[in-house]
């Protein structure tokens, strides 16, 4: 990837970003509120903002559900379609280690993809009244805490010095308590 291509990416990902955000913010600024303006939950995300709302929410709902059709769906189809080109490539190799080493390395990226995607997608793309404030706040909670937090973990797992060093402290403790 060229300098050149990747500043313009960055540069489109962030105007579209902040273009999808502000649009997000108009349409609730222009919502009427009334009773309450606690808001039980751990950030001020926009469902329990809608939640608050007197006023008809059903627009922004078709946005959320067109937005996160586009910038949250597509890219999960199209990482779901590569990994299956990775998947039947993998097949393909000879060698049952080579196959082995193949999924090892994917299978940290896909783990870290599905939980990310999976809450993202259960939290903005199916929000229903139905749905349980506790489930929804775990939901939030998965892909802006547990999901990057658990990102270094899941790759540094694959990492041969970091196993050695870890069946180290593991024989260390093994040790201090079969006394």
């Amino acid at each position: 990837m060229s300098h050149k291509l990747c500043v313009t990416s960055v540069y489109i990902i962030w105007l579209v970003g902040f273009i999808v955000t502000f649009s997000y913010v108009i349409s609730m600024h222009n919502l009427y509120y009334c009773g309450t303006d606690v808001i039980d939950y751990f950030y001020c995300d926009f469902e329990p903002i809608m939640q608050l709302s007197c006023s008809d929410t059903s627009k922004i709902r078709i946005q959320i559900l067109i937005f996160g059709s586009l910038f949250v769906l597509s890219p999960f189809i199209i990482i779901v379609m590569s990994y299956v080109y990775i998947v039947t490539t993998i097949l393909k190799i000879p060698s049952n280690t080579g196959r082995h080493k193949a999924f090892s390395t994917c299978s940290s990226h896909l783990i870290a993809v599905s939980l990310f995607f999976g809450t993202l997608i259960i939290v903005y793309m199916f929000p229903s009244k139905r749905q349980s404030l506790i489930l929804s706040k775990v939901s939030s909670l998965m892909y802006t805490v547990v999901t990057p937090l658990l990102n270094p973990i899941i790759y540094t797992l694959r990492n041969k010095d970091f196993k050695e060093a870890f069946q180290k402290v593991k024989d260390v403790i093994h040790n201090l308590f079969s006394v």
